[in-house]
């Protein structure tokens, strides 16, 4: 097993600048990203936009040099608890390193972060076709969401809008 550490990144440190959309891009290759690699302009502007984001946060995970592991997050807000959150938007380990708890020592990292900033919970989307992320997840204390379990558990929905031209 090789040795790795987690660590939050720098958005203006050359070595992040290229980790992060080398790692995005192999994640949105991967089936469980949708299978397409990123377009050439969203890798060069990922983390100059990220950086405007005063509620991103990235953490990577490192093999010496060499990345291997990310987790994208954003603060948000939840109304109900009046309280801030964050959702893992993106997290990916690089499938020679998988099984090394690599995926949880990200979202422990990010727990440690979120409980100093006095998040009420932390939220990510899983599909339903991903078992082994799911029985991941839920061994970090996750689980479906449902306000009210006769009503169901929510689901994470999308509306795709039109680029501004």
């Amino acid at each position: 097993m090789t040795s790795w550490h987690i660590l939050q990144a720098d958005y203006q440190h050359p070595a992040h600048q290229r980790a992060i959309p080398a790692l995005l891009n192999a994640y949105a290759q991967d089936p469980m990203g949708g299978g397409e690699a990123l377009a050439a302009t969203v890798q060069a502007g990922l983390v100059p936009a990220l950086a405007k984001r005063p509620d991103a946060l990235t953490l990577l995970a490192f093999a010496g040099e060499e990345p291997i592991g990310l987790l994208n997050a954003f603060e948000g807000f939840s109304t109900f608890a009046c309280q801030p959150l964050i959702n893992i938007h993106d997290i990916y380990v690089a499938p020679d390193f998988r099984g090394q708890g690599i995926c949880a020592a990200l979202i422990t990292k990010l727990e440690a972060i979120a409980r100093q900033r006095q998040c009420c919970k932390i939220t990510l989307e899983v599909l339903s076709g991903n078992p082994g992320a799911q029985k991941s997840y839920q061994r970090l204390g996750f689980a479906p969401y449902a306000l009210d379990p006769t009503l169901g558990q929510a689901e994470f929905w999308e509306k795709k809008l039109p680029k501004n031209l």
